[in-house]
């Protein structure tokens, strides 16, 4: 097979897999609270109110899987979810990060959460960084491209909400975030495309996904 047939069958394999089990695990405040860690995790992350719920739920073909808070922010946990039956591997919704309205404890206490969580997570196979495709990076962004680096956890980098911008504009912005996370050890230079609202690019990234865990 040509690498188009490769990534068709991958493809249709990933929409199979997500069009069957996907359920959520459990939320966890603390780490003693985590889940055994007996199957890989795909970990989600990015700025509060860049439209991780809506991406949760575009590639796990669901309405409402991964809830959106009305207020930004609101997520404090790690929310884990299963895929497969039996369970092939897990989707990490990590807490939103940049403009949380919380006392300054309780966003310290997020990020020991999440640094702690990459850093010693052994079946954490890949993390996407969320970044909404009309802001481009910000300086969060980059703080949390540089924790994963530190943590030598692999990441793709994902634009977000990318319908809402004009094609060159996006062109523009896909090409400043390329030259920038080429410039991290950990990330990989490819950056995803994607609008949960008209599907773009949902299909790619499913695959890059169910390619990710290994299974």
């Amino acid at each position: 097979m040509n690498e188009d047939e490769v990534r068709a069958e991958l493809e249709a394999r990933a929409a199979r897999l997500f069009s069957g089990r996907v359920e959520f695990l459990l939320s966890a405040p603390q780490l003693k609270f985590l889940p055994e860690p007996t199957v890989p995790e795909i970990a989600f992350c990015g700025r509060s109110n860049v439209g991780k719920s809506s991406l949760l739920n575009a590639i796990t073909g669901r309405k409402a899987i991964a809830r959106a808070s009305v207020t930004p922010g609101r997520t404090q946990e790690l929310n884990f979810f299963e895929v497969g039956e039996p369970t092939l591997f897990r989707l990490v919704d990590m807490p939103g990060y940049g403009f949380a309205k919380a006392p300054i404890k309780v966003v310290e206490r997020w990020k020991a959460l999440v640094k702690t969580y990459l850093r010693g997570r052994a079946v954490l196979e890949r993390t996407l960084v969320l970044v909404d495709a009309r802001h481009g990076l910000k300086d969060v962004d980059r703080e949390m491209m540089k924790m994963l680096d530190e943590a030598a956890v692999t990441y793709r980098v994902v634009l977000t909400k990318a319908d809402k911008l004009k094609a060159s504009d996006l062109a523009k912005t896909v090409e400043r975030t390329e030259a920038e996370a080429k410039k991290h050890v950990a990330a990989y230079p490819q950056i995803h495309v994607t609008s949960s609202e008209k599907g773009m690019g949902i299909a790619g990234l499913r695959a890059a996904v169910l390619a990710d865990t290994g299974v």
